[in-house]
């Protein structure tokens, strides 16, 4: 493929490789989802995601990355807290479910976020649905995987520690944006 086209790419509904040192993930981005999938399109032509840590992983459930703050260890408390500095509008759209493999945007609580807006740059990929559907029309899903399953359940089967942070450093290498 020439790689100079999938960089100026304008599909409406965008696949990207998620190169992680435990394998690859490839997503498909909904058109229903405008602002999310922009925004990750940005990130990813920026390197955002380079070298970025897989930092919440609870298995039967999701895996979590995105965090800016995971590219120095001096931030490990912090995890979690990261972003670009802004935040994305909610974009729930009916059909769009927490199934396997769903790519959605993590958020603050509703305490503290009322709007349900989505972080700027942190997701999840959903490894279990059942456990899962109760985040419908509360958390945006922007996507979903197309392969790498076994990637997703290598990821949420690692050891983790009590913050659900896994005990071997799981990164993306990088994200490119393929179609």
């Amino acid at each position: 493929m020439d790689t100079t086209a999938a960089k100026t790419s304008s599909y409406e509904e965008p696949i990207f490789e998620i190169n992680t040192t435990e394998g690859t993930i490839v997503i498909m981005l909904y058109k229903e989802t405008p602002l999310h999938r922009d925004n990750f399109r940005k990130l990813v032509a920026q390197h955002f995601y380079d070298s970025l840590l897989f930092h919440r992983v609870i298995y039967n459930f999701m895996i979590q990355t995105g965090d800016p703050l995971t590219r120095d260890t001096l931030n490990a408390d912090r995890y979690g807290e990261g972003d670009p500095g802004y935040t994305i509008p909610a974009e729930f759209r009916e059909g769009l479910t927490h199934k396997k493999g769903a790519v959605a945007a993590a958020r603050m609580g509703d305490y503290v976020n009322p709007e349900r807006e989505s972080s700027g740059s942190q997701f999840y990929i959903v490894h279990n649905p059942e456990h899962c559907k109760h985040l419908d029309g509360q958390y945006t899903v922007f996507g979903e995987t197309l392969s790498g399953f076994e990637v997703i359940d290598k990821i949420a089967a690692s050891a983790v520690d009590q913050r659900n942070r896994p005990r071997k450093d799981i990164r993306i290498i990088s994200i490119n944006e393929i179609i």
